[in-house]
């Protein structure tokens, strides 16, 4: 074996490793706001809860139905003379639960963040060993962008690569159906 034959197989093996130590990451897909995304991570991570698993909050707009779930403070910064809220990333690293919940995939953080993105702070989290549950909207999936556009007339300007989607352990997609 040369030298360079050697080297990719020890780069092979480290990305195994690492591998190894990444978070799972379970994506919730809805074809829009309302079917219930936000509903069944909170539900999930209730049931987690109940079996011991140390999972919280990261970031999710819970309109009161996250009674008895921890959760991680908010950052608050300071956008055009406004006091705003972000998920704090770092905070939940230095936490590391087992399980995070992240809301808003396609979320474009607050100017000062130290990623542009949620879902950059979401592989962050996977990097991290912490496994992430989250949601996203169709819309917002780059490789829709332009059906979406054509169907609606409107350009969705946040947007989830598809390898970020790739990388999920588990999509789970979410219809509305009337009865």
């Amino acid at each position: 074996m040369d030298t360079q034959d050697t080297r990719r197989s020890a780069e092979h093996f480290l990305a195994l490793i690492k591998a190894s130590h990444r978070g799972k990451f379970k994506v919730y897909i809805g074809m829009s706001a309302g079917v219930g995304k936000t509903y069944r991570m909170l539900q999930e991570a209730h049931q987690l809860l109940d079996a011991g698993v140390d999972v919280c909050i990261g970031y999710i707009e819970t309109h009161g139905r996250a009674e008895g779930l921890p959760f991680v403070p908010r950052r608050r910064l300071f956008y055009k003379g406004k006091e705003l809220e972000e998920m704090d990333t770092q905070a939940i690293v230095n936490l590391r639960p087992e399980i995070v919940v992240v809301d808003e995939l396609a979320h474009t953080n607050i100017e000062g963040s130290e990623n542009p993105k949620r879902w950059q702070d979401v592989m962050q989290l996977l990097d991290a060993g912490i496994s992430v549950i989250t949601a996203v909207n169709i819309q917002h999936i780059e490789g829709l962008n332009e059906s979406v556009q054509e169907i609606t007339g409107i350009e969705v300007r946040e947007r989830v690569p598809d390898s970020v989607l790739a990388t999920a352990d588990e999509v789970v997609n979410l219809s509305l159906i009337h009865i």
